[in-house]
């Protein structure tokens, strides 16, 4: 039962407000509900709590009034089912008798007061009025942390090139209206992760982000994926199942290699874009969402649509922005960056190596350079990154006929520290560290063996080397060192 009374004389504006009375006291209700409705409450009854619960999923309320003595559900079940599904809720519990377990169990659970009953009303709606205020400054404190956010965003991404300084602004722009991005990119630029960034700089970046591949499936288990279907609408489907869109819902959808789509999908997809209508397979029921939409291809999807493989229409409707992520050979004075990211702080690599990593024109973009590195750590003896450890194709792609002496070269100079935390790249050490030098350096920086690592511009696996083959031992309390015995 719903009731609904609106009246212009309010003290706090409930207007819009939602409050959900949940007792089983028929007269008690309606009276409670009169009340409120004269102050501008939009008032919804329940006498039950697994009828409450089942409001509750379809209604956003500020507050719940809640018994906690009810035939089928005692108030505290239902509390501790609001507190791992909706925290948003504020909730006033309700008892004919109170006992202290009971009082401390439901404020552990989040309730924000508890009465006693008989109850006078003018007590309940100073109490919920106090409940709809601190809601909404809760709210107000989430959304004013998320444009802070926002506006310092923290993106999984690296790069301090000027091409990935315009992704980074265009995501800082585009993230927050919540409209349909295309995200345009070779494969293996990292397009899903400029997707996940533009969702956490988006408003509804605390809702879900839900990811698929269109080239990964087929026409119709990516019709299944993106719209569930119900039990026995096909050989398989032994149950119903939500689709990606319904799983979304309030969230960001993610479809990527969207170029891949078939043409009977597309115009299902359309509908999902033009009203927010979708039906699951073998269901004649309209269902409603509400999805962010961000796609992603490597295909030229102008010349898609005029080939007529890609309908023009839902082009339009994705398109609304589109954002190219730069192919890493764009990107060369990232590479540093890049590898000591994913090789590590302890990994250090030689000049003659990083140069030929940064002449390459890496096909395979960024997935191709972790390929890479990854099979570089499996090969080096070290903890330094060789020209010889990398894939035969790039480093007899940087010269053909100069790989032999650039390994030849590299026999001869010391190691390159990776970027430290600041992103700065040390000087080779072109002649060979000797013993005076390194006790000198090492008194210099008090001991610190990562301070010395870096005046010497060598990785730390390198010093330790050097400490042990001159016999050293550093002692950094004492700010000296010492022979080894």
């Amino acid at each position: 039962m719903t009731s609904t009374i609106l009246n212009s004389n309010v003290s706090l504006d409930t207007q819009s407000t939602r409050l959900l009375l949940v007792d089983d006291d028929a007269s008690f209700r309606k009276l409670t509900a009169r009340n409120f409705g004269r102050r501008g409450y939009e008032v919804q009854e329940s006498g039950c709590g697994s009828d409450a619960l089942g409001m509750i999923e379809k209604h956003d309320f500020e507050v719940v009034i809640l018994d906690v003595s009810m035939p089928d559900m005692t108030g505290i079940e239902v509390l501790r089912h609001l507190d791992e599904s909706n925290g948003d809720i504020e909730v006033i519990m309700l008892t004919g008798q109170t006992t202290v377990r009971t009082a401390v169990e439901a404020m552990k659970l989040g309730a924000i007061d508890y009465l006693v009953k008989p109850i006078e009303m003018d007590e309940l709606i100073v109490v919920v009025e106090k409940a709809v205020k601190s809601g909404r400054l809760k709210r107000e404190h989430r959304h004013l942390k998320a444009i802070l956010q926002r506006s310092t965003p923290s993106f999984d991404m690296i790069g301090q090139s000027e091409a990935m300084h315009e992704v980074f602004r265009l995501i800082q722009r585009a993230g927050p209206t919540n409209k349909p991005i295309l995200i345009q990119g070779e494969s293996g630029t990292g397009k899903e992760r400029v997707a996940r960034a533009l969702h956490q700089a988006s408003l509804v970046a605390d809702k879900p982000m839900v990811v698929i591949n269109c080239a990964a499936l087929s026409e119709h288990l990516l019709e299944s994926e993106l719209f569930g279907h119900e039990k026995g609408s096909f050989t398989g489907a032994t149950a119903a199942k939500e689709g990606l869109f319904e799983l979304a819902d309030g969230g960001t959808l993610f479809i990527d290699e969207i170029g891949e789509m078939a043409g009977s999908l597309q115009a299902k997809m359309l509908r999902v874009l033009e009203d927010g209508s979708l039906r699951r397979v073998g269901s004649v029921k309209e269902r409603k969402v509400n999805v962010r939409i961000i796609s992603a291809t490597n295909r030229d999807m102008q010349k898609e649509v005029d080939e007529g493989r890609f309908r023009e229409d839902l082009f339009y409707r994705i398109d609304v922005m589109t954002l190219r992520v730069p192919p890493l050979r764009a990107r060369a004075d990232d590479i540093p960056n890049l590898i000591h990211h994913f090789a590590g702080e302890d990994w250090g690599i030689t000049v003659q190596t990083l140069d030929a990593m940064k002449k390459y024109h890496w096909p395979g973009n960024v997935r191709q350079l972790i390929n890479a590195i990854e099979r570089a750590k499996i090969l080096a003896d070290d903890h330094t990154i060789h020209l010889k450890n990398l894939p035969p194709t790039i480093s007899e792609a940087v010269s053909p006929s100069a790989t032999q002496e650039l390994a030849t070269q590299e026999l001869a100079l010391q190691e390159l520290a990776l970027p430290n935390r600041e992103g700065l790249v040390h000087q080779t050490e072109t002649k060979p560290i000797h013993r005076d030098r390194l006790v000198t350096v090492l008194q210099q920086c008090e001991g610190n063996k990562a301070r010395a690592a870096r005046s010497l511009g060598i990785s730390r696996r390198t010093l330790y080397r050097l400490l042990k083959k001159h016999g050293i031992a550093v002692d950094k309390t004492a700010n000296r060192t010492t022979d080894h015995p």
